[in-house]
């Protein structure tokens, strides 16, 4: 199962030829992840505040298949394909919302840490059940 969200394309993610501008998409995989976390009952800015638990990312991989402009927007499907004990590797698919087609996927490895150490932590019981309910 996957988590969806829609990101809207706006004026000044796009670059001089017209096109989504490539770091722009990692700013939407972001805006996907802390949106999965907010449709869970899982605040992410109090999880990173006050339960001082943060997922940074230690890897990213990802293929672009199809530009996207301003305007458009990109339907954004999250799922966990791995679930470590202090690391989890998310899954992002992007469409098109027009017409369906995918624009682009990436994985994206996110190392569990205490925000105050900045240490890598054993990802928290609740957390590694939410992962679980979207692992493919």
């Amino acid at each position: 199962m996957a988590f969806r969200t829609k990101i809207e394309v706006r004026f000044g993610d796009v670059d001089h030829a017209g096109i989504v501008f490539y770091p722009q998409f990692f700013i939407y995989f972001h805006q996907a992840f802390e949106d999965f976390f907010q449709d869970n009952g899982q605040r992410y800015p109090e999880m990173l505040n006050k339960r001082r638990v943060g997922f940074p990312t230690v890897h990213i991989e990802t293929d672009y298949q199809l530009p996207l402009r301003y305007g458009d927007a990109l339907d954004i499907e999250l799922s966990v394909p791995a679930v470590g004990d202090k690391s989890a590797v998310f899954r992002y698919l992007g469409f098109r919302h027009a017409d369906g087609k995918q624009s682009c996927k990436a994985e994206i490895t996110c190392a569990c840490v205490n925000m105050d150490s900045f240490k890598a932590i054993t990802i928290p019981d609740d957390l590694r059940a939410l992962f679980k309910r979207f692992a493919v």
